[in-house]
Order: structure tokens, then C-alpha cells, then sequence
């Protein structure tokens, strides 16, 4: 090397400060680079996106391919640095390879590589995919010993191969993340039911049934002519029917079935419940993730199904429409305008609310921050604060908002007038 001409030293030692880039800019890239981005783009035929795959598959292999090229490099370059300075006989011509190479070598080969590749990670692991390909199957000698050298020191600490790897695989946390960051890749519509899916495995039945005091149904019990009128008038097609109580339940009546007796003339009473016997309820145990009951729906082919707690008795009523509406938002002829049906706006900033709908329901419709691990219901919100059955009229503030009630029924807040108060 010491007889090299200068200018071959020279072009060599910008060749492998050159590498020394390569080499940090890459590893930046290849560790940054969109796994499931460049999985899509191999799956689609892309050759050098599978190539970057196969690599990237391998950190052991490719990461010491890389440290080996880095080391190689930059002692290479600090050796002809050194030669150069000795050549040149200055006085401070040490500072050359001493202060003045590593200086270059931290800015324009570490750093502004590194900040590159962090900005177009994809572009530069598919920009490198096949040099590291040949730089892996060239250097495979020295990085199996090298391998073998970290293996041993590491199997100190308990470390052993295969085990060194983390798990590639995303929680649902994590994926939430990946989904809410994803921009303009994916629609805000798009993205807003993604997240709704993955919190499916968050909220149980109990955040969205229908409490068991509004569910329609038959008594058998009630007047003949008030059980007619009932079958005229309901905007249901399937309803429950019970004696008494709705914990007796005899069983489901389909209102086609209904019509068609109707039409002949031949329903009675006991018709009624020979009809309805045929036709079993499905019941649904309290606290059932809402995922594992969508599943349970499509299994069972249900539409919907009756909530009990431990003792048997009815709490409510979920429906595969309420189930799906936590996905796609409320079903409406008009989704521009329309917020929730248990919500009436009134003049700006102030709303006429049932009481009865779900505190889970009023945060995503209103985007407020309503608490949802103690009652599942804006009733049972306030009651727990009032901690007594109040008059019609009673003004209660909880946060920022101020609850008017406007009717109390059944010992239960029916309806209530909402507005948003200045913070002071």
C-alpha cells in the first residue's frame, strides 16, 4: 500500500468511505422498511421486493454481512488515511486520520445515510435488496464464524440461537396503532371500522343490549284485544312472548306467521302459543365479548338474543344489528346528518337524550368522554351520582355538561336535556 500512487489511495479511500454510507445507510433502511408493505409487494410478483423479503427473513445473515462490510471499510479507510498523512511529511498531517477522517465519516457516512434511510426506508432496502444478497453469499464464511463468536458470548447471558429472535407477530394494541397511523393510506372510513373490529374484543354485550324494561313483547296474560292491537301496530318482525313475566318465556313468535293466522281467521290465544313454542329463545350469558357473540350469531344463525346474569333472569336484549352498527356506525337512510337514534339535537350544544342509551354509544356519536367501566348507561350514570331516584327537573353537572331530567318513569330516568357548560 505504501507504494501505491496517491491518487489510487486517494480514490480508494473515497470508494470505501462510500461503503461505509452503504453500509449505515442500509441497515437503517433494512430495519425501518414496512415488513407488511414489501410482503404485499412480493406477494404481488415484484422479484426484488421477494428478494428483500428472503433477505430480511435472515437478520443473522444479512446484519453480519453488514457489520463485516462497515468494519472492513472503515478500518480500510482509516489505514489509507494514516498512509496518506505519513506520505505527506506535514507537520499536522496526523490530524488527517486522527480528527478530520472520522469527522467526515460521522457526517456523510453515518449520519445524513442514516436520516435518508429513516425518511425513504422501502426505497432503500428495495434499492439494496440484491447487493445484500451477493454481500451475504460472499461474506457467508466470515459471518458464520462471526455468528458463532456472538452466539457463544451471548449464550452467557443466557441467550441462545432461535430463541434471540422476538416474536414478529401484533397484539391487538399494537395493530390498533398501526391501523389509527396509517394516514391517508387507508380512508378515515375505512379506518374507523378497523378500529371498531379489533374493540369488539374490549366491549361486551352489556355495553350495547337493550335494557330488559324496553324490550317489546307478548303477554299472554294482557286482554286479547290489547294482544291484537299490539300484533297490528309493532314495527317488529320476530317478538317474545311470556306469561306474566318476561323471565317465563314460552318462546319466539315470527309476526309472518302471525299475519298469515290472522288473514285466516284461526289465531287465538292458544294458537298464539303453539306458535310461539316452536320457536326456542337464545339466550346470551352477561359479559360476552362482542366478538366471540358475533361468531356465536353466525354459528347459531341468530338474529338476536336474550341477556341473562347468573341467576336466569332477563337483563336485556342484543340484537346482530346492534352488533354490527359497533363496525359500521348507526343504520340510517341519511349517515350524513344523523348522529344516533337516542339523540334529538335541540339548538347548538345542547341535546334531548333517552336515558337508556349506552355511555359507549353517546362517546362514539358525540365524541364525548363519558366513563364506561361502571354503568353501561347514562340512567345508570346518573343515578350512581345522584344516588337517589330524582324528580323530573333535576339539574345535575357531571364534567363539563350539565344533565337536566326531563321524565322519570319506573324508577328510571327516562329522558334528559343536555348542554355543554363553560369551564370555571
Amino acid at each position: 500500500m505504501e507504494d501505491a500512487p496517491t491518487l489510487v489511495l486517494l480514490l480508494a479511500l473515497g470508494v470505501l468511505l462510500l461503503l461505509v454510507a452503504f453500509a449505515s445507510g442500509t441497515e437503517v433502511a433494512m430495519l425501518s422498511a414496512n415488513r407488511y408493505r414489501i410482503r404485499n409487494r412480493a406477494a404481488g410478483g415484484d422479484r426484488t421486493a421477494r428478494v428483500l423479503e428472503d433477505v430480511l427473513s435472515k437478520p443473522d445473515d444479512w446484519l453480519g454481512a453488514n457489520l463485516i462490510l462497515l468494519t472492513l471499510a472503515s478500518a480500510g479507510a482509516t489505514t489509507i488515511a494514516t498512509v496518506l498523512a505519513v506520505r505527506s511529511g506535514h507537520r499536522y498531517a496526523l490530524l488527517l486520520p486522527t480528527l478530520i477522517v472520522p469527522a467526515v465519516m460521522l457526517v456523510f457516512c453515518e449520519l445524513a445515510p442514516k436520516i435518508f434511510a429513516a425518511v425513504h426506508a422501502d426505497r432503500v432496502a428495495l434499492g439494496a435488496a440484491w447487493s445484500y444478497r451477493a454481500l451475504v453469499a460472499i461474506s457467508r464464511p466470515g459471518v458464520s464464524l462471526a455468528n458463532w463468536a456472538a452466539y457463544g458470548l451471548l449464550r452467557v447471558f443466557g441467550i441462545v440461537k432461535g430463541g434471540a429472535r422476538g416474536d414478529s407477530s401484533l397484539s391487538a394494541d399494537e395493530l390498533r396503532t398501526v391501523v389509527a397511523e396509517s394516514g391517508p393510506m387507508v380512508p378515515q372510513r375505512h379506518r374507523q371500522m378497523l378500529l371498531s373490529i379489533l374493540d369488539l374484543e374490549r366491549a361486551t354485550v352489556n355495553d350495547i343490549m337493550i335494557p330488559r324494561q324496553e324490550i317489546a313483547g307478548i303477554d299472554l296474560e294482557d286482554d286479547w284485544e290489547q294482544i291484537l292491537e299490539q300484533l297490528r301496530s309493532t314495527p317488529h318482525t320476530r317478538l317474545p312472548v311470556y306469561r306474566g313475566d318476561i323471565d317465563r318465556m314460552v318462546g319466539l313468535l315470527h309476526m309472518k306467521r302471525a299475519a298469515q293466522e290472522l288473514a285466516r281467521g284461526t289465531l287465538d290465544r292458544e294458537r298464539l302459543e303453539e306458535i310461539a313454542r316452536s320457536r326456542e329463545p337464545y339466550f346470551v350469558p352477561e359479559g360476552a365479548s362482542l366478538m366471540v357473540q358475533l361468531a356465536n350469531f353466525q354459528r347459531n344463525k341468530r338474529r338476536f338474543g336474550f341477556v341473562v346474569d347468573e341467576y336466569g333472569d332477563v337483563m336485556g336484549l342484543v340484537t346482530l344489528e346492534d352488533l354490527l352498527e359497533e363496525i359500521v356506525g348507526e343504520f340510517t337512510s341519511d349517515p350524513a346528518t344523523a348522529t344516533h337514534r337516542d339523540i334529538q339535537p335541540e339548538s347548538p350544544g345542547v341535546h334531548i337524550i333517552n336515558a337508556s342509551a349506552t355511555n359507549r354509544a353517546l362517546n362514539r356519536a358525540l365524541g364525548w368522554d363519558l366513563p364506561t367501566d361502571g354503568p353501561k348507561t347514562l340512567n345508570g350514570l346518573l343515578l350512581e351520582q345522584l344516588e337517589t331516584i330524582p324528580a323530573a327537573g333535576t339539574v345535575l353537572r357531571v364534567g363539563s355538561r350539565e344533565f337536566e331530567v326531563l321524565q322519570v318513569a319506573d324508577n328510571a330516568i327516562r329522558t334528559v336535556r343536555v348542554r355543554e357548560v363553560a369551564a370555571g
